[in-house]
């Protein structure tokens, strides 16, 4: 791996300000998926040592919410600063160990450094209220206070947002966290902490753990009555363990869950736009988003034109090593998940769709994965109930609104959804009908630092991103004043 600045490679959990290793210097792997190769060995820690970073993180944000917001935002302004001028060499780390193309990755950069600069200009307003009062001799007021210390766990996908768009409200809020980043990704996490720490973040107020045994780790930043909050993206059952885990000690919960994201094209739709639209968020990061499109439901009237299009516009598609120029769609993360999209795409065959590009794993061996479009597909079909999370798009057909959003809805998720009309009438009935806590119109790209980011139903609570972001960190206290 070549970095202008080696020293973001870091290996070692970060803990109180100090690099550590795991007890006996155990250690896990970190393998990237495009050459198979081990890119580095990182330490390797569990609960004793998670227990070890709640400990620093408890005194460390009490000194860290003392601190004026304007004060908090200038250190935050400064950690945005250096992950920009470290931009390349962050994309790298990502590239590196999680596989997506270097320009996805440089997007990603880009993103993630958006919501700390975003939520250090949050952090100066943060305000509370004076109430009118009913009582003639006393006055209603309530402050805005950060909620503590806040246990955040976050995927392999966006190895570097998904850190960010938690951490930084956070922080913003006064709080201080304990980070279990995914153990497939844990070298972006690590250089975040590096340069957290030349910004002068304080020492306790980013811990992150690294570690095989998420479940352990998990349980312990549950169990543990110090941490008040806890963050997770991820899957639906593991966000249910965590939920039943602090029920104990009732924290608050921000759940960013599993999706089964709808996108809709009707027969009025600008078809380039909807196919631009469709590539962008179905083929993004080769499919490994939580917001991908999931079911692709075409209207009768365009549906063979629009199948015909995005055949071509997938074959064109360059797959392989990230790192390579022109490389549009990378490697999938591990066998597991290869595993599972090799299954969906059987199943769908064998009840009756018909493969109209890819379909199986690519030429170049390790977990590439064809570009897949599907016809034909059918509710019945394991696609249509489960995330396939991988590049392959299943065309269904509908006929009426109605019925594009009946089968829309027909799922106990409620990420994203994706419409594409020219009719605004229709644009507003439909996104109003959806039961998605997030609907985009034409445009298949819709994340920002701006906007609020969550679901309903199975794909969680909370938001993530925008002004309501910062809310989940924190506690509203209530004072009464007599005269």
């Amino acid at each position: 791996m070549n970095l202008n600045d080696p020293t973001l490679l870091r290996t070692d959990s970060y803990v109180n300000g100090a690099w550590t290793a795991a007890p006996g210097d155990r250690r896990l792997a970190v393998t990237n998926p495009a050459t198979g190769e081990t890119v580095a060995d990182v330490a390797d820690v569990g609960a004793a040592e998670t227990t070890a970073a709640i400990d620093a993180a408890v005194p460390a944000q009490k000194a860290w919410a003392a601190r004026t917001a304007k004060d908090r935002a200038m250190v935050m302004r400064k950690w945005y600063e250096l992950i920009m001028a470290n931009a390349e060499d962050l994309a790298v780390i990502l590239t590196t160990e999680m596989g997506k193309p270097i320009t996805e990755a440089r997007g990603e950069i880009a993103y993630g450094a958006s919501f700390i600069d975003w939520f250090a200009e949050e952090a100066r307003r943060i305000c509370g209220d004076v109430m009118e009062s009913p009582i003639p001799d006393k006055r209603f007021l309530t402050f805005k206070q950060p909620v503590g210390v806040f246990g955040a766990i976050t995927p392999w996908n966006f190895p570097i947002a998904m850190i960010t768009r938690k951490v930084a409200p956070g922080i913003a809020a006064g709080c201080a966290c304990v980070l279990k980043p995914a153990e497939q990704t844990p070298l972006s996490a690590l250089a975040l902490a590096e340069l957290a720490e030349r910004a002068g973040i304080p020492a306790g107020v980013i811990n992150i753990v690294t570690g095989m045994d998420g479940p352990a780790i998990g349980k312990t930043l549950c169990d543990d009555d110090r941490i008040r909050k806890m963050t997770f993206t991820g899957s639906t059952e593991v966000g249910r363990i965590l939920m039943r885990q602090s029920a104990g000690t009732l924290k608050k919960m921000s759940l960013e869950l599993g999706g089964n994201a709808p996108l809709i094209v009707f027969d009025d739709a600008d078809i380039d736009t909807a196919i631009a639209g469709t590539m962008a968020s179905k083929y993004r990061n080769a499919g490994q988003t939580c917001v991908c499109a999931n079911r692709i439901f075409v209207q009768d009237g365009i549906y063979d034109e629009f199948a015909c299009r995005l055949t071509e516009a997938t074959a064109a598609m360059k797959v392989g090593n990230g790192m390579e120029d022109g490389v549009e769609q990378g490697p999938i993360i591990d066998s597991q998940r290869l595993d599972m999209i090799e299954r969906h795409v059987a199943d769908a065959r064998a009840k009756g769709a018909e493969v109209l590009s890819g379909g199986c794993r690519h030429a170049l061996g390790g977990t590439y994965f064809e570009p897949t479009v599907l016809t034909g597909m059918t509710p019945e079909m394991e696609m249509f109930r489960e995330e396939t999370f991988g590049p392959v798009a299943g065309l269904f057909r509908f006929s009426t609104d109605d019925e594009a959003v009946a089968m829309a809805n027909d799922t106990e998720f409620g990420l994203a959804a994706y419409i594409f009309t020219n009719n605004t009438s229709r644009l507003f009935r439909v996104s109003e009908a959806l039961e998605y806590g997030m609907v985009s119109a034409n445009t298949g790209i819709f994340s920002s630092e701006v906007g609020p980011f969550g679901g309903v139903k199975s794909s969680g609570l909370g938001r993530e991103g925008s002004k309501y972001g910062i809310d989940e960190f924190l506690e509203i206290k209530f004072v009464c004043v007599g005269l």
